[in-house]
């Protein structure tokens, strides 16, 4: 299993409107073959940041949704990220 997880931070007032815009490749994600969990929400207490966490049954599955990351315009508007790929080996029941 893959987790990406980590947060973007954009100008606080377009925040909302980031998100917005990234609806439909949530939807998209969320699709793909592959995928367990596409998620983008926007942090309880920073204004700037989006908390983006991610789950995919491999790393053939992630890379072939990959092809298509953040339009040009979404591009431009992340100030500063901190993004990463984990490799799960195993998971325990709560």
């Amino acid at each position: 299993m893959i987790i990406v997880a980590g947060w973007l931070a954009v100008a606080p007032e377009s925040r909302d409107a980031y998100l917005d815009d990234c609806r439909e490749a949530v939807r998209l994600a969320r699709e793909a073959r592959g995928c367990l969990e596409y998620s983008l929400g926007a942090d309880l207490l920073d204004p700037g940041r989006i908390t983006v966490y991610e789950r995919w049954e491999s790393d053939e599955d992630l890379e072939r949704f990959r092809g298509s990351g953040p339009s040009d315009e979404q591009a431009v508007q992340i100030l500063d990220a901190s993004v990463a790929r984990y490799r799960i080996s195993a998971v325990e029941a709560p």
